[in-house]
């Protein structure tokens, strides 16, 4: 069984295997093209998004409101994301 700081190293390793895959196809490949803003941007939303949950894992005790927390911060990573990246809602952040 993890204890709690294996469990933490763990949540805050997870940014950096996923940024890691941009990494690597901006290296092999054309069709990635991530300048240092965008892995800085990223980096700065999943870290984020994982300090957020990390903070309602120690601070709410009741499992459904932990749940509820945990979805409503990752469902706002992905319309911040898609937001960025492509322009949903048509906010002048909007991606390409």
């Amino acid at each position: 069984m993890m204890v709690q700081k294996q469990k933490t190293l763990t949540m805050y390793a997870l940014p950096l295997a996923l940024l890691c895959i941009p990494l690597l196809g901006n290296l092999f490949s054309d069709e990635v093209n991530w300048s240092a803003s965008d892995f800085l941007i990223a980096g700065i939303l999943l870290f984020t998004t994982v300090f957020l949950i990390s903070v309602v894992r120690n601070k709410i005790r009741k499992q459904s409101h932990r749940i509820l927390f945990c979805i409503f911060i990752l469902l706002t990573l992905v319309l911040i994301w898609l937001e960025l990246a492509v322009g949903i809602f048509g906010s002048p952040f909007k991606g390409s």
